[in-house]
This record gives C-alpha cells, sequence and structure tokens, in this order.
C-alpha cells in the first residue's frame, strides 16, 4: 500500500478514490458515539468528609515532604557551620522555598490542573492531548470526544490559545520534544521512587547512633537494608491493607515535631524568628557567596515530596489536600525547621544529627520510633506513585507491558507493579550501600527533584495556554516566577553531579533509552498496520463467503485500528484458504482520559451486509482502568455483540416517527439509556441487561402498535442471527492476534540498527505477550507473524 496516500485516522479523512470508496463503507462510529452525552459532574464534598479526607490524605500524599527535616540541616552544612548567622540565612531560604514551592505552586496552582482528580507528568500529557493533536498515536476517533470525561474547551480561532495550539501541531518535531520531556519527567519521578526511600530510611535508622555513638556505620547500613527489603516485598498487599495506620503516624509525626520545634524555640534562641524577613537571605548569599549558592542543594531537600504529592493526587479532592497542608503540614514544618535551627544557634557542632539532637530525651525512643515509621510512609507514598505514572505511561505506549495489579477493588489507583518492584528494590539497596551516607545519597535526590519541577512548570505553561485560557501575562508570571526559582536551584545542584547527583541522571537516562525505544517501535508498528490496511472494497468483492470456506465458529481479530481491516486479517486468509463463519475486528485502545465509564467502554458497528458476519468492536480504556482481561471481557464482548443486534434489527423495523415514538414517549431513565446504547453497547453496572430483557424494558411502555408491529416484523431476521451467532459461538471461538517481529533497515544508521534490532527486540521478549495480557487459552490461540522494516 502507497504510504503517499495520506492517511489519517484521527481526522478520518483520506485521498484516493479507494480510500473515498472505503470511508462510505466503514464510516467512523460517530452516530454510535454520539449518543453519549457529556454527564460528569463535580463531587461536593460535606465539611465531616472533607475534614475525614484531610485526615486520610496526610499519609498518603504528605510523608515524603514530612520527613524532610531528618536530613535538611545536614547536607546544607555537610562540612559544619562556621557562623550562627549562616543558620539564620539558611533557616530564610527553607521559609521561603517551603511558600513559593510547595504552599503556592503546587498546592493551589498545580494541583488544579489535575486530570479529573489525576496528578503526574503523563496526567498534564493527557490533558493536552485533548485540547491538541500533539499524540504521536493517533488512534484517536472525533467518536471519542463525546465520552463524558473526556472534557475539553473550545476556543476562538484568532486567540492566543489556538495560536499556541496550531504552533504545537505544525510539527512532527515539536510534538517528539514535548513527549521526550514528558517522559524525562516520569524518568525521574521513577529515581524519586529509588532515591526517597534510600535517603528516607537510611536517616531515620541513623538515629541509632546517637544514643550509641561508638557504633560502627555498617550496623545503621544493614538496618536500613532490612527496613527497605520488608517495605518492597510488603508491596504486594497494597496501600489499602496498611492504609488506616499511615495517616494517624504522619499526623502524629508533624504534632511531634511540630511541638519539639515550639519546646526548642522556647527553650534555645527565639531569635531566630527573624529568618521570617528575606534580607537574611541576601546577607546569607554576601557572606558566604559561592559556597552559600551550593549549598541550596541541600535547602532544596526541604521541598522534596511535592513532586509525590502531585502524582499521588488520585484518591483525594483538591480542597482536601490544601486543607491538610494549610492546617497542619505546613504550619508544623515551619516550626520543626525553626526549633532545629534555635537548637543549632548553641549547638552548631551537632549539625550532623541535629534532629535526634534537639529531641529532649525524655521522648527521644518514642520519637525515633514514629521518625522510623514516618520514614515507612514517605517511602511507600513514592513507590506508590512510581507505580501510577508507569502505568499512565504503559497506557500511552511509552513503556513496555508489565504486570500491573490492581490491590484495591474500592481504589483503582492503587496498583502494584511486580516487576517494577523489584528493580526499585535492587536499585534502592544498591544507592543505600553503595553511598552510605545522607550527603551524596541527598545531592542526588535534589536533582531528581528539582528536574521533575522543572518539567511541571513546562507543561502548566501549556496548560494554562491551552486549557485554562489564561492572560499571556498571568502565564508569564507564572512561568518566570516559577523558572527563577528553580532554575537557581538547578544551578546549585549542578555543582554537585560529581558528589551523588549522576545516580539520578544516570537511572533517568536509562529509562529514558528503554521507554522512548519502546514508543518509538510502537508508532512504526502502528503506522504499519495503518498504510498496510486492506480496502473495504476488496473485501466486499470477495462476496460473503470472502471468497474462502466459512468454517464453523468465531475469529476474534486483535488490532491496533479503529477503522479498516488490519494487514493481518488479509496476510490470515491467503495463506489459509478459510476463515470463521462470524469474524469480529477487537480494537483495544487507551485514550488520553483517565477512565472510560464502562457504559460507554464498548463500541460496536457491523462491517459490510448482514450476510457476511463481520463486526468490529471497540473496547476503549482510560489509563488508570483496570482491564478486564480473563473471560469477563469476552463475555462483555459477546453481550455487547449480541444486544447491538437486537437494537439494530428493532431500529431498522421503526420509522422516523417511531423513532421518536420509541424515545419521545418513555420514561427519562428508559430514553437515556437507549440513546446511550444505541450501537454502542452496555458493560458494568448493566451486566445483568441481556438481550432478552429488551423487550420488558422497551415494548410495554410504548403504547404506540406501531411500533409493536415493526418489532415483530423484524423480529425472525434477528432470531435467525441470535441463533447463529450463538451455534458458532458453541463452535469454538479463535483468538487471531498478530505477532510482528520489527526490523531496521539494511541501509538503516547504526544507532537505528542498535535501538531496533537489539533494545526494542529485547524488550519485546521480555514484555508480557498479548495473549497473557487477554488471557487467551492456548489452545483459542492462532499467531500470524509478520515481519516489518522500518
Amino acid at each position: 500500500m502507497d504510504s503517499r496516500m495520506g492517511i489519517d485516522e484521527d481526522s478520518g479523512e483520506t485521498k484516493g478514490g479507494m480510500w473515498d470508496l472505503d470511508q462510505k463503507l466503514d464510516q467512523p462510529m460517530d452516530e454510535e458515539a454520539g449518543k453519549l452525552k457529556n454527564m460528569y459532574r463535580e463531587k461536593n464534598f460535606s465539611a465531616l468528609l472533607l475534614l475525614r479526607l484531610a485526615f486520610q490524605s496526610l499519609g498518603v500524599v504528605y510523608g515524603d515532604l514530612g520527613t524532610s527535616p531528618l536530613y535538611v540541616f545536614y547536607n546544607t552544612f555537610p562540612h559544619g557551620i562556621d557562623d550562627t548567622e549562616d543558620v539564620i540565612g539558611a533557616l530564610s531560604l527553607i521559609i521561603y522555598s517551603l511558600t513559593l514551592i510547595p504552599l503556592l505552586k503546587y498546592v493551589f496552582i498545580v494541583c488544579r490542573a489535575n486530570d479529573n482528580g489525576q496528578g503526574g507528568t503523563f496526567a498534564l500529557y493527557s490533558l493536552l492531548c485533548r485540547h491538541a493533536k500533539i499524540k504521536i498515536i493517533p488512534n484517536q476517533h472525533r467518536t471519542d470526544e463525546d465520552l463524558t470525561t473526556y472534557s475539553r474547551s473550545t476556543f476562538h480561532e484568532h486567540s492566543f490559545a489556538a495560536k499556541t495550539k496550531r504552533w504545537l501541531e505544525a510539527y512532527p518535531f515539536r510534538k517528539n520534544s514535548l513527549l521526550i520531556l514528558v517522559v524525562t519527567g516520569t524518568c525521574t519521578v521513577i529515581g524519586d521512587g529509588i532515591l526517597t526511600p534510600a535517603i528516607s530510611v537510611l536517616s531515620a535508622s541513623g538515629g541509632i547512633k546517637v544514643d550509641h555513638p561508638k557504633m560502627s556505620n555498617d550496623v545503621v547500613v544493614v538496618v536500613a537494608v532490612i527496613i527497605l527489603v520488608g517495605l518492597f516485598s510488603l508491596q504486594h498487599y497494597g496501600t489499602d491493607r496498611v492504609g488506616w495506620l499511615f495517616a494517624p503516624v504522619v499526623l502524629l509525626w508533624f504534632l511531634l515535631v511540630g511541638g519539639i520545634g515550639i519546646f526548642n524555640i522556647w527553650k534555645y534562641d527565639s531569635s531566630v524568628l527573624r529568618a521570617f524577613s528575606p534580607v537574611y537571605i541576601y546577607r546569607y548569599f554576601k557572606r558566604r557567596k559561592m559556597e552559600g549558592w551550593t549549598s541550596l542543594g541541600g535547602i532544596m531537600l526541604s521541598i522534596t515530596g511535592t513532586e509525590t504529592l502531585f502524582a499521588d493526587l488520585a484518591h483525594f479532592p483538591v480542597s482536601a489536600i490544601q486543607l491538610a497542608f494549610t492546617v497542619i503540614v505546613f504550619p508544623c514544618l515551619l516550626l520543626t525547621y525553626t526549633g532545629q535551627a534555635a537548637y543549632l544557634m548553641q549547638n552548631k557542632e551537632h549539625v550532623v544529627d541535629a534532629f535526634y539532637r534537639s529531641i529532649p530525651d525524655s521522648i527521644y525512643w518514642p520519637v525515633f520510633v514514629i521518625a522510623t515509621l514516618a520514614a515507612i510512609v514517605a517511602s511507600q507514598a513514592t513507590i506508590s506513585a512510581t507505580f501510577s505514572i508507569i502505568k499512565q505511561a504503559l497506557a500511552h505506549g511509552c513503556f513496555p507491558r508489565v504486570k500491573v495489579v490492581h490491590t484495591s477493588k474500592k481504589f483503582l489507583g492503587q496498583i502494584y507493579i511486580p516487576d517494577i518492584n523489584w528493580i526499585l528494590m535492587v536499585l534502592c539497596i544498591a544507592v543505600t550501600a553503595g553511598f552510605r551516607n545522607q550527603s551524596q545519597i541527598g545531592n542526588a535526590y535534589g536533582t531528581a527533584v528539582v528536574i521533575v519541577m522543572l518539567v511541571t512548570t513546562f507543561l502548566m505553561t501549556l496548560i494554562m495556554l491551552l486549557v485554562w485560557r489564561c492572560h499571556w501575562v498571568l502565564v508569564l508570571l507564572f512561568t518566570v516566577l516559577s523558572l527563577v526559582v528553580e532554575c537557581t536551584y538547578f544551578s546549585a545542584v549542578l555543582f554537585k553531579v560529581d558528589q551523588g547527583g549522576w545516580v539520578p541522571l544516570v537511572i533517568a537516562a536509562a529509562f529514558l533509552v528503554i521507554m522512548y525505544v519502546w514508543h518509538y517501535g510502537t508508532v512504526k508498528r502502528y503506522e504499519f498496520e495503518m498504510h498496510s490496511k486492506v480496502s473495504m472494497a476488496w473485501i466486499l468483492g470477495l462476496g460473503p463467503s470472502l471468497g474462502l470456506v466459512r468454517v464453523p465458529g468465531i475469529g476474534l481479530v486483535y488490532t491496533e485500528l479503529a477503522s479498516g481491516v488490519p494487514h493481518i486479517f488479509s496476510h490470515f486468509i491467503t495463506n489459509l484458504p478459510a476463515v470463521h463463519s462470524v469474524v469480529v475486528f477487537v480494537c483495544v485502545k487507551y485514550l488520553p482520559v483517565y477512565t472510560v465509564p464502562e457504559d460507554e467502554r464498548f463500541l460496536v458497528k457491523r462491517i459490510g451486509p448482514n450476510s457476511f458476519h463481520m463486526f468490529r468492536c471497540v473496547a476503549r480504556y482510560g489509563y488508570r482502568d483496570l482491564h478486564k482481561k480473563d473471560e469477563e471481557f469476552e463475555k462483555k464482548l459477546f453481550d455487547n455483540l449480541f444486544l447491538f443486534i437486537r437494537l439494530e434489527n428493532m431500529m431498522e423495523g421503526c420509522s422516523d416517527s417511531d423513532e421518536y415514538s420509541l424515545y419521545g414517549q418513555q420514561t427519562q431513565n428508559s430514553a437515556d439509556y437507549l440513546l446511550r446504547n444505541n450501537g454502542s453497547l452496555t458493560t458494568g453496572n448493566n451486566n445483568d441487561f441481556t438481550c432478552s430483557t429488551v423487550d420488558s424494558i422497551i415494548l410495554p411502555n410504548q403504547g404506540n402498535n406501531t411500533v409493536t408491529s415493526s418489532a415483530h416484523e423484524s423480529s425472525q431476521a434477528e432470531v435467525d442471527e441470535m441463533e447463529f451467532l450463538n451455534r458458532c459461538r458453541d463452535a469454538g471461538v479463535v483468538h487471531i492476534l498478530g505477532n510482528t517481529v520489527v526490523r531496521a533497515r539494511r541501509d538503516s544508521r547504526f544507532y537505528k540498527k542498535i535501538a531496533i534490532d537489539y533494545i526494542y527486540a529485547f524488550l519485546r521478549k521480555i514484555c508480557r505477550e498479548n495473549s497473557v495480557i487477554f488471557n487467551v487459552p492456548h489452545e483459542s490461540l492462532l499467531n500470524v507473524g509478520q515481519i516489518i522494516y522500518v
């Protein structure tokens, strides 16, 4: 097939006479999906429920940010404190960093940019994909925009937002650059998932040495490693089972550190409160010069966990996040940092373990236990965020297929990825045992965090332009202020690249190569399917038997195409002169939405005349959805297929006035139900709604004899086809999957050969097969092999 035909599945526009004919024969499902109305509504929460959610958010969202006081001052002054005025300057920097980044930027601005409650870099990217055609794999149709969760805004053609949209869409290079930016942010979040448990648990374990100064550092490392192994080994239980313990632990932690801070301010030096004046920041840099500049890498650790706050947004409303931060987290963090500074004013030689030294002796061991538990909770939050963001990347075709286990039926966002869990554990233990001290891990941690923040700033700029449609002055103000603060921190952490800061860069680079190569191979496979799909006119020219023997049974042909006949089907019937009596082309695709409601998941359409017994079924999922991989998927597919036939025959028996009567005379619920399901079939809550119950819902309520007689006229054809489909289903269902091998052309450049022939080929071997994802029995599986050269 000539690739110059300019096929664009997204727009549905094609060039060339044959493809014009195809559009008439196999049109996108505009009519089927157009009946799905936008019904999404924001939830309203009572004051009591909001307080409960704010309390619960402490354990899931703020654990990482809350354990930063364990190591900030040590990483800010790794070589000791020369002048106590430096403590005031460092405290002033911490105060204003917490105010500008977590409070103003993230809690009150970035959290509002969530995708229906979902956070993280890919959630922002999904939001942008709905407002501009920037998705690299153009497998979306206009029909997808009718989903209730596909919220988007329109803007005037000459507005600044429209100009930005056209600028982004103009060249593939810009789309690729944006994707690389998003993937880079994702990779650094994965780096966070490795570094957060390492530094949090190691810092908490270090409290043992305060009571036993002669203890070897090796003992602390061993204790930290044991805790880490236990933490990662418990991940398969999911956060739902142990979540009840998280919030009380973190709340107790914040109240303890806040109370200790007040005690230290009163006992040691209340003059540290002058650090609330930004003048001391200027004096700090004037006095310490370059050394003060590089110490920003330690100050940066006071806001680590902010990026996790956004990635873990899925379970709580933004108002609960804002309430918890402003009432509990922010005041307690300010108090604990100020209390440590007051202690260091009189004990500057104790900066190495300032947090534990500043604890009153009478409550030392209880605080040590709570600190260790809080470090574990902080690690859990970051690991969960890593799982979530990898699943988002997986849905966008940017990560090899891995096993995703949903650990909670109540919260779909709580997942566990075994392969990633053990990779994180090995790397986390390697970092802990390799560096053996907080300082170098802290340098690495700060580098990872600031990169994520910079990526978020760039994406937020586009969100403010395309989604919020803010005035360009406000966008410029937000971008400039954010970049000034974050670029300042970034320049400081660059000085520490050789002191541990290289670790997240190496980790991010490794995952970036994996994710981009996988996405590149996925795009090439999709382009091959698009340009080699079979003409529907050719299929129709074969006649009802397709020019082959029609054997009993149903063939489910899996394809990534939502329109047209895939190449594997023509390849199959060319080599095997037989095809099943019923053929269903199944397209499972992920959309840039957080979820697709169950009753909008399947779209079913007939291909060709009734005698062909050919159908298309598109199953649509959001990046948060649980894919029903067992027999339930096949069952729902057939339930929707049978319901489609019943409704199709019923509609064919109605005139225009009958249709008006059918939808206008019945109750609103029945009308809405039929409107949603005429050509678009139901799952989920409507599992009990089988073909045999259609008459009981529709016909008795008509009060219209014309409709009843029309239904009876078409009933015989309907019964015949239903019986035929049931006989074919009983004869056997065969799942036909393509097994495509991607190879680089001989004249390709060496780096492309390495990427495709080695890296992508290796990832294809170790990732999960489609047959495993769909849980297809081996006896029902038929692989159609083909080799493509890119």
